[in-house]
């Protein structure tokens, strides 16, 4: 049986982490798991303290440890401590040694393409069988590429055999926000179930909520999703990039929020995207003069 299916023994911590409820993930007691479930529950666990900054906590703990799996859990946090090239070395040996393992497949691709190498990383992924993981994965990738098609080709390769599973609503629903129109409405749908029920929610899906009610205009509402989101998680980055982008949408001075989210994040994309765009505005400028008029 498939530990991640409705009847599987993972199903509800997997869907704690997706669900970006990495403290639930942590916590949750996996004594009574079969031995077979034992390690995928325990990478799943290391990869929910990664999110929540115990990198350094989870390398001391498998470090040393002969399975492939756990060294690819070293590796992404290897990458979330800015030890990329390290990361990198450790992901491509565990590519050309371990390739078939569904764990080496997903925390390979993301520490590959976080390394900006996107074909190797598709490559590596696209040797797994039936894991929404890689799927999820897999879609993320070909939307950061801005190859709407081919995230929507994958999304309905996968809704055929994955059916209701969360991972599947919630890949769909990102490839809904790139679709637009009502597809909106359908992720709204998807990201305020989960944010308003107090058994689901986390300030992942507040904030996606809230990018789906700016998307259909609503600017109060989320305005107040990202609110709960700061009020859960005053460091959380992505909530507070996103009230920049609100407030410049409502014509409010985004000054302060932009201050700290250079304090909190400094390397945030939204920062670096805006860096690059001023510098590539710059570079432009400087091939024109003003020219006065009598």
């Amino acid at each position: 049986m498939d530990p991640y299916s409705a009847e599987g023994e993972l199903i509800n911590l997997h869907n704690h982490f997706h669900q970006g409820q990495f403290q639930e993930t942590v916590d949750y007691d996996v004594s009574a798991l079969s031995s077979e479930n034992a390690l995928p529950a325990r990478v799943l666990q290391h990869r929910a303290r990664i999110a929540l900054g115990q990198a350094e906590d989870v390398i001391a703990d498998v470090e040393g440890e002969s399975k492939p799996e756990l060294a690819a859990v070293g590796a992404l946090a290897a990458l979330s401590l800015g030890r990329t090239d390290e990361a990198v070395k450790t992901i491509e040996e565990l590519a050309a040694s371990s390739g078939d393992n569904a764990t080496v497949q997903v925390l390979g691709g993301t520490v590959l393409q976080a390394a900006g190498k996107s074909e190797e990383a598709l490559a590596l992924l696209s040797q797994h069988s039936a894991n929404l993981d890689a799927v999820a994965l897999i879609t993320q990738i070909y939307l950061q590429q801005n190859r709407i098609d081919l995230a929507l080709k994958e999304v309905k390769a996968a809704r055929s055999w994955a059916q209701d599973s969360l991972l599947v609503n919630l890949t769909e629903s990102w490839v809904g926000l790139r679709l637009g129109g009502e597809k909106y409405q359908q992720a709204f749908y998807v990201f305020e179930e989960l944010a308003q029920a107090p058994s689901t929610s986390s300030v992942t899906s507040l904030v996606s909520q809230a990018v789906c009610e700016l998307h259909l205009g609503r600017v109060e509402e989320a305005e107040t999703a990202l609110k709960q989101a700061i009020g859960k998680q005053p460091d959380y980055a992505d909530a507070i990039a996103n009230l920049v982008v609100l407030n410049i949408v409502t014509g409010k001075d985004p000054k302060d929020v932009m201050a700290s989210l250079k304090k909190t994040s400094p390397a945030h994309p939204l920062l670096t995207d805006l860096e690059e765009k001023s510098a590539a505005f710059d570079k432009a400028a400087t091939k024109y003069t003003a020219k006065a008029s009598s």
